[in-house]
């Protein structure tokens, strides 16, 4: 086993399934201690248990305010540091705007853009503190062009990218370096609602990638030198043709 992250502790959330559960087990495999954060309490049990002593398991719903802003402070009373935060949650809509509810909307957003901002305000002081973390935001493909077939989840996205943008030019300062991964499609949870032929006919034409390709790409972005932020990674499948 790598040591890369040894005494190092990450924070994960969306923990529970698709990339989170990925950069888990990535990080997990270069000797860090990963805090599971996911709301889905009987998942975080089963996988604890199944991946061994270095995880902690942390239920948050998101979604709740109470919930979500104790989620960093009630982490570094558990875990006493936190040295990698990868903002992963998030929620998908596709489909014509008008096909969705207002309900819908604002979900997504408290989930791929409030919950983020929130939990990264949380993390700033105190690795601010110790002069040095970094902080991984999984973003999309969608969050650097006009995605017309997914424009809510795309604009989402694109909020995304402006915060992280923003909040790296403001940390660099204090050690800090902020980051995000932006994956075409991901053999995933978002992908739910996919009829299972487009799924198996995508995947049959290259044109998905699965969580573990978004992890490696997340670690070697994480175990640059200091001195050097991959600030953004796009990646695709191959014979992806719509960007």
């Amino acid at each position: 086993m790598s040591k890369t992250f040894e005494n190092k502790t990450a924070v994960v959330t969306g923990a529970a399934s698709g990339i989170g559960l990925a950069t888990t087990k990535a990080l997990l495999a270069e000797g860090a201690r990963v805090v599971m954060v996911d709301r889905n309490e009987g998942a975080l049990q089963q996988l604890a248990a199944e991946l061994g002593p270095k995880t902690l398991q942390h239920v948050t719903d998101l979604l709740d305010p109470e919930s979500c802003s104790s989620m960093v402070p009630t982490i570094l009373e558990a875990a006493g540091q936190i040295d990698v935060l990868h903002c992963n949650a998030g929620t998908y809509i596709g489909g014509e705007l008008t096909d969705t509810t207002p309900d819908a909307i604002d979900r997504m957003l408290n989930l791929n853009v409030n919950a983020v901002m929130k939990n990264v305000h949380a993390v700033i002081p105190h690795m601010t503190q110790r002069g040095t973390g970094d902080i991984i935001v999984t973003c999309s493909v969608a969050g650097h062009f006009p995605t017309y077939w997914e424009p809510v989840y795309s604009g989402s996205k694109w909020a995304i990218t402006s915060f992280v943008q923003g909040v790296r030019r403001q940390l660099v300062p204090h050690g800090i370096r902020v980051a995000q991964i932006s994956p075409g499609p991901v053999v995933s949870a978002l992908l739910a609602d996919w009829p299972e032929e487009n799924l198996r006919a995508a995947r049959e034409a290259g044109g998905l990638i699965e969580p573990e390709d978004v992890a490696e790409a997340i670690i070697f972005m994480l175990t640059r030198k200091r001195t050097i932020t991959i600030r953004d990674m796009i990646i695709l499948p191959s014979n992806f043709d719509r960007v």
